[in-house]
């Protein structure tokens, strides 16, 4: 077996090694060479993929299902196809017949590898499945809800005044509520007169209004006294989905969840979806389904929580960043994968949710917040609206880090924003022992200056490593690689005790002084974990992280440029991944500009909050449109000095910026060259980028 991803590793791999079929597994992003004819489950394991057998590969106990991706994935420069995976066998056969098997799925134990794969885990065979960290937000909302429930009693049919059914319902509503010129969902009018005789002439209509200047629709209509409606609120992200439910009557969130994006088998970076899609005809059909049917599982699971029959649910908000927007939506993405990053919309838009096939109440809307620009998505706009940079005077910087970052920087008298690439490295998936945030995965670390022996939390510890009982509390979890937040963390702890250079370069030489720096080839690697998994933190994974976080820092920069500051007064950091971020580390590493530490704050999904302000509000609805209409986009490609920025933010903190608050909280290196010891690769590389 061999691993994929340590260039220094592969000049030293045998040419029969090179020939072994390439299998990449979803969502983890795991990938490795195996023989032909090993069992997909094996590859899994000996990857770290968390894979479940209970029955020690007997297939009787069928938790190790699987499903094979088919099509080019160009990123990874693999083809994917059935034929690479061997047929049923006996014992396959066998359990297909007693038990069943889904459409498209096999058991891993015995399916056996004869091709390139990419390999899907399904989540709902996953008892240690990713942690989504998306929750609701304790913010009081204001209520002005697009949808109210109507209670009327309507005068019974008369021989002497022939007036519809449905038009004496119109004529009480205008009469006890004061609707006026009221529509209504087609679906219900032949429903009337049936729902008005159940309910002895008294029912309730639910009206919908969003913008003041549009007529009213009546959207439901029930026997007698209704008194709930709910509504959704949803952050459709690049990895992960985030749900809230609401009641619209109370504004009380009910529930809320999430689950992981299903795209993500399609490419881990927007840019590689849109090359699905370009590259297999059906790709944008595929990733529609598996969005569409990941938000309505994700329904059903915060219906069940709150007890809630998702019929009730009348009024729906979604935000996502313009290539999920685009895809939820059913439109062809291909547009924004080059320039000028076209969008097909960027407006604000409604649906009924019947026709982009979510299953709730037939008669419910669906509110899309506007997106801001090309790679600056509804998202940000939900996010900008949840934290008003518009509203006050201090210069606000507002960041929202996934696969692609979104930037804003503004007050009240001026709002910029950019999207940066910042890939999938902050999430793992570039990082040879990185995963995503779920039970096992090392989420802090901390390096002993002296001694330069780490010790590290893992998600569902309580215990650091070094702490008496960590051993038998991770035994059921294990420890099986490093998530987000813990990148971050390791490689500014590697800096602040010397065992990198500001540029980034393992320093070869502190090999003398512990046994953890470990030579590879040309490069050296830091040991974090001596175990089964090991984990280690390689030139290569240190340099992903540097093109990130530069990626992410220059596109700050070109913003405070634009904006004639020299620094910021304030820092939020959204997202799920935003919350999890010391923001301490992630100023020394340089991925974020030198603030007053008190200023810099997680604000979780603010997104998702700007969805919930939308749905509860209409006014937000508004108020969001005209703030979007100002804000000013900057396209970083087309910017003479990004790619000066860029250079000089590789460096740690930054080449040329100074850290002054940064300073009085943290000891900064002094900065020094790599030593001839230190990787002459990554001396080439750095010298190449100057070029």
């Amino acid at each position: 077996m061999r691993i994929e991803g340590n260039s220094e590793n592969e000049s030293n791999m045998s040419e029969a090694a090179q020939t072994d079929p390439l299998v990449l597994f979803m969502p983890s992003g795991k990938r490795g060479r195996f023989p032909v004819g090993t069992p997909v489950l094996d590859a899994a394991r000996k990857l770290g993929v968390y894979v479940e057998s209970v029955c020690g590969g007997r297939a009787t106990c069928g938790r190790c299902q699987i499903e094979v991706q088919e099509g080019s994935f160009a990123k990874h420069k693999i083809v994917s196809s059935l034929t690479h995976i061997s047929e049923k066998g006996p014992k396959e056969e066998r359990y297909e017949k007693v038990r069943g098997l889904p459409d498209g799925r096999r058991l891993s134990c015995s399916a056996l590898i004869l091709g390139d794969l990419v390999v899907d885990v399904p989540q709902d065979t996953v008892i240690n499945a990713q942690v989504v960290r998306k929750a609701a937000t304790d913010r009081v909302i204001e209520r002005n809800a697009a949808v109210q429930l109507c209670y009327v009693e309507v005068d019974e049919p008369d021989m002497h005044k022939p007036l519809g059914d449905l038009d004496r319902l119109k004529v009480v509503l205008e009469k006890d509520w004061g609707w006026k010129d009221l529509l209504i969902a087609p679906h219900l009018i032949p429903q009337v007169q049936g729902i008005l005789r159940k309910g002895n002439w008294g029912v309730t209509a639910a009206i919908h209004r969003d913008m003041d200047s549009s007529r009213p629709f009546i959207i439901g209509l029930w026997p007698g006294l209704k008194n709930e409606a709910y509504g959704i609120a949803c952050d459709i992200g690049s990895t992960t989905i985030a749900m809230h439910l609401v009641s619209l009557l109370s504004g009380r969130i009910v529930a809320s969840s999430g689950t992981s994006n299903p795209q993500i088998r399609f490419g881990e970076d927007l840019m590689s979806r849109v090359s699905y899609v370009m590259m297999n005809p059906d790709g944008r059909e595929a990733m529609t389904k598996a969005v569409r049917e990941a938000v309505n599982g994700l329904i059903g699971k915060v219906c069940d929580e709150g007890g809630v029959d998702r019929h009730d649910v009348l009024d729906m908000v979604f935000v996502a960043n313009p290539i999920m927007h685009h895809l939820f939506l059913g439109i062809d993405p291909t547009e924004l994968g080059q320039a000028p990053f076209a969008l097909a919309v960027s407006g604000a838009l409604q649906y009924w949710a019947s026709d982009i096939d979510i299953d709730v109440n037939r008669g419910a809307r669906v509110y899309l917040l506007p997106c801001i620009a090309g790679h600056v998505g509804a998202d940000a706009a939900g996010a900008t609206l949840s934290e008003g940079p518009y509203r006050q005077d201090k210069m606000m910087l507002l960041v929202d880090v996934g696969t692609n970052a979104e930037i804003v920087l503004g007050n009240r008298q001026r709002v910029v924003a950019a999207s940066s690439p910042t890939g999938p490295a902050f999430e793992g998936a570039e990082i040879s022992s990185g995963q995503r945030a779920a039970p096992g995965a090392i989420e802090r670390v901390r390096i002993d200056p002296v001694t330069l022996e780490p010790r590290f939390r893992v998600i569902g510890v309580d215990q650091w490593s070094d702490e008496d009982g960590f051993a038998e509390a991770a035994a059921s979890v294990g420890v099986t690689g490093i998530c987000g937040s813990a990148i971050i963390e390791v490689v500014a702890e590697m800096y602040l005790t010397g065992l990198i250079s500001e540029d980034g370069v393992v320093d070869g030489a502190m090999a003398a002084r512990t046994p953890r720096i470990i030579a590879n080839g040309r490069t050296f690697s830091y040991l974090l974990q001596d175990g089964e998994p090991r984990i280690t933190v390689t030139q290569n994974d240190i340099r992903a992280i540097q093109l990130a976080k530069a990626a992410l820092y220059a596109g700050i920069k070109l913003l405070m440029e634009k904006q004639g500051v020299d620094h910021v007064d304030t820092i939020r950091f959204a997202g799920a991944f935003g919350s999890f971020i010391d923001p301490k580390y992630a100023m020394v590493l340089g991925l974020i500009p030198d603030c007053d530490l008190s200023e810099v704050k997680a604000v979780g999904n603010a997104a998702g909050t700007g969805a919930l302000m939308a749905l509860l509000n209409r006014g937000h609805r508004r108020e969001i449109e005209q703030v979007v209409g100002r804000i000013e986009k900057i396209e970083t490609a087309l910017e003479g000095n990004f790619q000066q920025l860029f250079i000089d933010a590789m460096a740690m903190p930054n080449k040329v910026d100074a850290f002054p608050n940064l300073s009085t909280v943290v000891t900064l290196p002094e900065r020094k060259a790599p030593s001839d010891d230190g990787g002459e690769g990554g001396g080439r590389r750095r010298r190449r980028s100057r070029e």
